[in-house]
Order: C-alpha cells, then structure tokens, then sequence
C-alpha cells in the first residue's frame, strides 16, 4: 500500500514506529494530551527526515521555483497589461488628434469653397458691371451711327430728289 503513495518502506515504517509511540503514550489525567519520550520522538524524526528520499527535496526547490516563476510571470502580466493600457490611451489620443486634424480641414476647405464663391460672384458683378458699361457705350455708338446713316440716307434722297427734279425739269427750266 505504501508503494502505491511512493513512500519508501523505511519511512513507511518509521511512521508506524512514531504511531504507535504515541498510542502507547500516557495519558495525562484530565487532559486530552499524553506523554511521549522527547528523546525518542526527536530521534524518529530525525531518523525520518534523513530517510526521505532526495526528489521530496528537489520537489520542494521546484515548487519554490514553480513560485518565484509565477510571480515574475505575474508581474510580467501586470506591465503588458499596463503597456497596453498606455498604448490603447496613446491610439486613442492619436485618433482624438486626426479627428481634430480633419474636423479643421474639413472647416478650412469650407472657407476656402465660401471664399472661392465669394471671389467668383465679386468677378461675376465686376464683369456684368463693365459689360452693362460697354453695352451702354455699344447703344450709344449704335444711335449715333444709326442717326448717321440716316442723315446720310437723308442727304442721298435729297441729292436723289434734287437729280430727279434735274431730270424732269425742262431744258427751257434750266435757263436753256
């Protein structure tokens, strides 16, 4: 049975020794406590730790390293953690810093379109203004050739009529 628990059989039986140390025991009156060989007990117990086999001492250092390793892995996992906490603060103060960015370039393009179209209708008027002078100017030049024409016209038909009156007139009209 002892093998089954990988106790070694002189452990095993040490333990038994100190089990029955004490069973055989006095008891002490009116106590539930009894009386045991300091002596002896020291003895089995020292008898006890020089038979316990080598690997429950290894064991012992591998927990203790199994220990310090979890703790170092711990700690470990506590700065990634922080790491990436300041690295998600980090991105998220980048993003907050390009959504100021475009919110301005969105606003400086609009001024720059309500500029543009300011300039735009500013040359549209300029333009309209010194094209309504040049019609004024056209209309005015228009009559006055108009009117020339006309006194032209006026003065060929009069020339005509004059030549016509020429013609039909007699040669005894003309002083003939």
């Amino acid at each position: 049975m002892s093998e089954h628990r990988g106790v070694p059989p002189d452990v095993e039986a040490k333990l038994h020794q100190l089990d029955r140390l004490v069973s055989e025991a006095k008891a002490v009156p009116l106590s539930a406590s009894v009386m045991v060989n300091r002596a002896e007990v020291e003895a089995l117990v020292g008898e006890l730790r020089s038979s316990l086999p080598d690997e429950l001492t290894q064991a012992r250092w591998v927990i203790k390293e199994r220990d310090e390793i979890l703790e170092r892995a711990h700690a470990d996992a506590n700065r990634l953690v922080d790491d990436a906490r300041a690295e998600r603060e980090r991105l998220v103060s980048e993003q907050e810093i390009v959504r100021a960015a475009e919110r301005d370039a969105h606003r400086l393009v609009d001024d720059a379109r309500e500029h543009a179209r300011q300039i735009r209708l500013e040359a549209e008027d300029y333009v309209d203004a010194k094209l309504a002078n040049f019609e004024v100017v056209l209309h005015k030049t228009l009559s006055a050739v108009e009117k020339g024409r006309q006194r032209l016209r006026g003065r060929i038909a009069a020339d005509d009529l004059a030549a016509d009156d020429l013609a039909e007139a007699s040669p005894d009209d003309l002083g003939g």
